[in-house]
């Protein structure tokens, strides 16, 4: 029993789906349509790029980037600059919740170099902008997190349409993040003037030492690199999923076993049990009339809405069902990931790692993630309201 509650507790999202999926059968008894309702292109592909980033992370390849982009920065707020950027890049190919796997560890390593002044000024506001920055970057390709993934390969948008769909928010948001890093830093500074503090450090990146010095495997990142493009093939529609599926788990069957144990199963498990339930509503009249009424014409905002209290990614699934307005739940659900800590699993991912450390508390960590998330948000939801 004890097992059966850390397990739940470590996979709330993976435990509301499967049990949502189980009362659903309850109404709906297993039949010949259940096969209908799992998207195997999802799963195959979504596995492919965990593998795949998964085995790419394990060469130490994305941590001696970052550090030797920040490496070259002389103050607090020009590194947090550079891994944020990182952060907002990085995402777009490798997902966010991988950028933050990546880069929240290393961001603390490197303010250990910095004076506590300093560390307690800029370590919280640095990984909530990266997690910003993962979120907001991860969705400006159809690879760069689960929700564009299934929503782009469930679509018949073409790949011009996406990127144009989405590129005002991304080119926002990018403005957004150094325009807030800049009034970070001069406030910081100020409040340090007052002090008689000085918050900027010139040793601001002594902690490269702390990353590692060489790339660990360089065959197995080109290695890698060959498989993701396959995968970016399959998203344009150019190969059968079945290709890279296949391709990627024999090459980590016979040459990284182990990088198959780092991917998330938990997420693969969530999907599965998500498409039994949403197939399964979508065959209850009065539910799928009531979502219908509920979403037509206020797709973007529902998805909003219904991001803040199951994560954006259940949401994009869900909402999927029940509308053919799939642009406009890849715009809700990715500015969805926004707002409270749940409203995407990478944010958990950084509130995880960030809060075993001692000097962060978790009220002072939590308040600047949510006011720095509503902004944004805000920002981004107006920026819609304009352009729509």
């Amino acid at each position: 029993m004890k097992k059966i509650i850390t397990f739940i507790k470590n996979e709330t999202v993976l435990s509301i789906a499967a049990a949502l999926a189980v009362v659903s059968i309850l109404f709906i008894p297993l039949d010949r349509q259940y096969p209908d309702y799992i998207d195997f292109r999802t799963l195959g592909l979504l596995f492919s790029l965990m593998t795949i980033s998964a085995g790419i992370r394990r060469t130490g390849f994305f941590t001696v980037l970052a550090g030797r982009l920040a490496a070259g920065s002389r103050s607090a707020a020009g590194m947090v600059t550079a891994l944020v950027l990182v952060s907002f890049f990085l995402s777009m190919l490798i997902t966010n919740d991988v950028s933050l796997i990546t880069l929240v560890p290393l961001t603390i390593l490197c303010f250990r170099k910095f004076t506590p002044n300093t560390r307690r000024a800029w370590l919280i506001p640095a990984v909530v902008l990266e997690t910003v920055a993962a979120n907001l970057g991860s969705m400006a390709t159809p690879v760069g997190n689960p929700q564009n993934l299934y929503l782009y390969g469930i679509s018949d948008m073409p790949l011009g349409a996406f990127f144009k769909l989405i590129l005002p928010y991304s080119l926002l948001s990018l403005l957004l993040l150094l325009i807030w890093i800049r009034l970070h830093d001069r406030r910081i500074n100020r409040q340090g003037q007052a002090a008689g503090l000085n918050l900027k450090s010139p040793d601001a990146f002594e902690a490269g030492q702390s990353a590692p010095a060489e790339i660990t495997s360089r065959h197995k990142i080109a290695a890698y690199l060959i498989l993701f493009v396959l995968c970016l093939f399959t998203v344009a529609r150019l190969l059968p999923w079945p290709v890279p599926f296949a391709a990627v788990l024999l090459y980590a069957l016979a040459a990284d076993r182990e990088t198959l144990a780092e991917v998330d199963y938990a997420l693969l498990g969530t999907f599965l049990a998500l498409f039994i339930f949403i197939g399964n509503l979508g065959r209850i009249p009065a539910f799928r009339e009531t979502l219908l009424n509920i979403l037509k014409g206020h797709e973007v905002f529902t998805a909003i809405g219904a991001s803040q209290f199951m994560s954006n990614v259940p949401a994009a699934i869900l909402l999927s069902g029940f509308t053919d307005r799939i642009d406009a739940l890849i715009i809700g659900t990715n500015l969805g990931g926004l707002g409270t800590l749940i409203a995407s699993m990478a944010s958990l991912i950084s509130y995880k790692i960030i809060i075993k450390e001692e000097e962060v508390s978790s009220g002072r960590y939590l308040n600047y993630f949510t006011l720095t998330n509503l902004a944004f948000l805000a920002a981004l939801a107006l920026l819609h309201i304009l352009i729509r």
